[in-house]
Parts: structure tokens; sequence; C-alpha cells
């Protein structure tokens, strides 16, 4: 037998990274929501009681095509309010928070998109580009995965620490459980796999952001009765299970007053929990002419329906791109010697039935709406919502029929 333990992390809303990657996805969202063509590529740094912002953003919608003027963003767009609605909905409130929804700075440095990257990527004519169609928002490797682990066609370690982070939040936000909970938080589990297969959970970490008069103890017991066992499997959880809670004895200094955070530092957490590869390119505070995100839920959407159709019990698919180009440059398929058919005859079929042209990612996921909020916390696959496009399994029989 082969056998080896696999561990992934997850992180809380309340995180550093996860507080800039929701105010730059709720900025996104809001643009979207006026204009469905917006360009939004929206950075966020957060540290102490300051919140800074920058990166590019078009709206059609305020471009005076007749004299080529633009009216200001803040004429449709409030920032400023955006801003604090969201730190305010992840739970900075409390009258002891130095980062506080009220009382942040705002610092914005949000411009319009460079003219020379939008000719490449819009659909017309321009010097030295070879066609008229959309190309890709920049250059790049995507990768999609799925597997047959969970219901969620997910990998079981990430899948179980999203769930304690979600639970921890919900408690949290219901206000009657613990009240001495805070926003920021990080779980991680540790799972065994025999013959590629999750057998057992090795071992689960919480640490939890807390007031400061609650016991360790305390803490220890409700993460583990309150929260680990009514969330992860019974039959994972065996005798030997070790439990790690808040392993450095106290947490009371956390989100942005102990740690800087930036958009797109928790790529990992947002995909696969490493269990896969990643191409690099971070998700939030993009628009899907970014390929880095639209292409990724792409491949996502791709692989599930493979795993989905029985084709394969692991898949991982990837793609390229070059900017201003609407071809992918390259399309892999890996099973990892589980599929059912070689996975020559399974890209062929991917080919038939999926276009991998950015404006028909765009199209076939839908994807010019404000729904990337929901994709933003605990990570943007596995997640059972009907916006979520990219989690549908509605090609498994064109799959089917394309392979025969």
């Amino acid at each position: 037998m082969s056998t080896y333990i696999f561990s992934s992390e997850s992180v809380g809303e309340g995180h550093p990274d996860k507080v800039a990657d929701t105010i730059s996805d709720a900025i996104l969202d809001a643009c979207l929501a006026y204009d469905s063509k917006s360009r939004v590529a929206c950075e966020t740094f957060v540290k102490s009681n300051i919140v800074v912002v920058g990166g590019e953003i078009t709206i059609p919608k305020l471009q005076n095509l007749k004299n080529g003027t633009t009216k200001p963003i803040d004429e449709v767009i409030n920032v400023g309010k955006i801003i604090r609605e969201a730190v305010r909905g992840i739970g900075y409130t409390n009258s002891d928070d130095v980062f506080h929804a009220d009382q942040i700075f705002i610092n914005n440095y949000l411009t319009i998109q460079s003219p020379d990257i939008a000719q490449g990527v819009d659909a017309k004519e321009a010097e030295g580009k070879k066609h008229k169609e959309q190309g890709a928002g920049d250059q790049g490797i995507m990768f999609g995965y799925a597997c047959n682990d969970t219901p969620e066609l997910m990998p079981a370690p990430i899948m179980y620490a999203h769930r304690l982070g979600r639970e921890l939040t919900r408690i949290r936000k219901a206000g009657k459980l613990a009240k001495w909970l805070r926003p920021d938080a990080k779980s991680q589990v540790s799972v065994e796999y025999v013959d590629g297969k999750p057998t057992r959970i090795v071992n689960v970490v919480i640490s939890t952001q807390h007031a400061a008069d609650v016991s360790h103890a305390g803490i220890e017991k409700f993460c583990i009765e309150q929260v680990i066992k009514k969330v992860l499997p019974k039959e994972m959880l065996t005798p030997q299970t070790e439990y790690l809670i808040n392993p450095t004895g106290k947490f009371v200094i956390g989100g942005p007053q102990g740690d800087s955070g930036l958009t797109g530092r928790k790529i990992i957490v947002d995909t696969y929990g490493g269990m896969g590869r990643h191409g690099g390119g971070a998700f939030s505070g993009k628009d899907p002419s970014k390929v880095d995100r639209s292409a990724a839920y792409m491949g996502r959407w791709v692989a599930k329906n493979i795993v989905a159709a029985k084709l394969a019990d692991r898949c991982e698919i990837q793609f390229a791109y070059a900017i201003g180009h609407p071809e992918p440059v390259s399309v892999h398929v890996d099973t990892f010697g589980t599929g059912t058919k070689p996975d020559a005859e399974i890209l062929a079929a991917v080919l038939k039935v999926f276009s991998f042209k950015p404006a028909d990612i765009v199209k076939q996921l839908n994807l010019l709406r404000p729904i990337y909020s929901k994709s933003t916390n605990y990570g943007h696959f596995g997640k059972d919502d009907a916006d979520l496009t990219w989690e549908k399994t509605d090609k498994v029989s064109a799959l089917q029929k394309a392979i025969k």
C-alpha cells in the first residue's frame, strides 16, 4: 500500500490577507454592478488602522466617446463607503479593535487602465495586434483540478479546513455561543491517504483570535467539542487524532493590528490547498478579462466535469495564454493514471466541448456579474452556489458523448 499524509490550511475572513481580498472583491462587485463591462484590477494593503487601495479601474459608462473625457470613478463608486462596509461585514467593530470599520484611514490610489493593455484585450483592431477578437488580459499559466475525495469533488484536507473556518465565523457572527471569538483565525487539517484515498484525519490545528478574558482551556474545549467534532466527518476522526488549539497559548492581538495584509497572498487557500498545481496568479480584485481569474475558474469547471463524468478519479488541466491573443497557446490534461480513457482522448473530448478563448470563457460561465464577493472566503472552489457557475457539472453528458 502507498501511504502518505497531506495537509492543507484555510484562513478566516478576519485574517489580514483575507481582509484585503474582501475589500478588493467588494470594489470589483460595485464596479460590475454599475457597468458589467468594467475593467478592474484592485489591490489592497491593510496594516494597523490603515487601508490602502491601488490599481486600475476603467468604467466605460463614465467615458464620453465624443470628446474623450472620463468622469472620476468616485462619482458613481464610493470607494470609502465600500471599504468600511466590507470591514464591518467581517466583524471589526469591537470597541478594542485598532482596525475598526469606523476608524480606519483610507488611502485611494486607483487610476484608469493603461490604454496599451486595453487595446490588446479589447475586441477591436490595433496597431501590431493580429486579430480583432478579445485577447487574454495577460500572459500566464492556469490550472484546474478536481478529485473524488469529497462530494464537492475537492481534496479532503482543504475542504475540511474550510469547514472549520466557516463554522468559527458562523458561531462568531451569531454572537451567542462564544462572544469571546474575534475575526482573525486559521485552520489546518492533515489527512492520511492510503492508495490515493483519504482514510483518517491525523491532526487538526485551529488558531483563533479571542478576547483577553477567556481561558486557554475554555478555548480548547470549545474548538474541539463545538467546532471540530460538529463539522468534520466522524468516521475520519480517531482516538489517535491530535488536536492543536491556539498552540502559542494566546491570540488576542490579531488582524491588521498584528500583521499586514495584501490582496492575493492566499492563492493556495483560494484553490486546492496545495494538492494540484497553481499558476501563480491571484484572483481577488480582478474582473474576468484577467485570465488569472477567469481561466482558473474555467480550469476548475473542466476538471470537475471530467471527474463527474467518471472519466478519472483525479484530473488536472493546464493551459496558457499570451497577452492580447485569443487562443490558449497550450492545453494539457493529466489524470495521474486514474483515467478510464487515455489522457489524449480526454483532451480531445475537452477541446470539442469547451472553448478556451477569453471571451468565450466569460460567456460560458456568465462572469460579467457582481458575484465575486461570494468567492472570496473559504475557497473559490467547492461551494454550492448557483452564481458560482464554474462548480456546475453540466457538461458531463457532452464529454461522455464526445469521448465515444
